[in-house]
């Protein structure tokens, strides 16, 4: 049973061991693999019925080509179905490493928040207007948020993510750097900073790419 963080990983200590499913080959992906090699960026996320997540993995996808000329690897686990991901990407093909966690196993390696799903946290959820990614007319609440960008992307939610929207609703994100010697360098999480009006949001590409370069070569 691997260690489960009970708060975040923080900048200095080792990075926690992961090994799962890769979503573009038949393997498993690790920690390990990167360790003494190169650097990494690692972004951890709910699962593909998240349309902000959806997003996010395309912006690393294209920060990614930026970041190989500096050494740095980037890798994206998403918390879903290793199938679920394999369908989903096979119409959108990325050249953006990805992994499949559907247990959320990384998310409590890393101690990436899980906020209790009280009644206030949910009422309070569900009032907050968004639109992190500038896309829509005007902010909405998180569902209509949600619903308005499926309806961009042409996206409708299997049974899995469905199931998993169900599951892991208040499941935050996380991003972490790693340097080759597995040490955590930069950390960044959903709402850390702003709180609630967080939500959805994703360093831009230049935080990233200013923070990759505290590890780059």
């Amino acid at each position: 049973m691997p260690n489960v963080a009970s708060t975040p990983i923080q900048t200095g200590v080792a990075a926690p061991d992961f090994a799962v499913p890769a979503v573009q080959e038949d393997r498993l992906i690790s920690l390990a693999e990167y360790r003494g090699r190169a650097p990494l960026l690692l972004a951890i996320f709910p699962g593909l019925y998240c349309p902000f997540c959806r997003r996010a993995i395309t912006q690393m996808a294209a920060l990614s080509q930026t970041l190989k000329p500096l050494g740095v690897e980037s890798l994206a686990i998403v918390g879903t179905e290793l199938e679920n991901a394999r369908l989903y990407y096979k119409f959108r093909p990325t050249p953006l490493a990805l992994g499949a966690d559907p247990g959320l196993t990384t998310h409590r390696l890393y101690g990436v928040p899980r906020p209790e799903p009280t009644p206030e946290l949910i009422q309070a959820v569900e009032a907050l207007p968004l639109n992190p990614t500038g896309e829509l007319p005007a902010p909405l609440p998180i569902f209509a948020a949600s619903g308005a960008l499926n309806a961009i992307d042409g996206f409708v939610p299997t049974a899995t993510d469905q199931r998993e929207m169900e599951s892991s609703f208040t499941q935050l994100k996380g991003q972490f750097l790693i340097d080759r010697d597995g040490v955590v360098q930069w950390v960044n999480l959903e709402c850390g900073r702003e709180g609630l009006s967080g939500l959805g949001k994703f360093p831009t590409h230049d935080e990233l790419l200013t923070a990759a370069r505290i590890v780059a070569d």
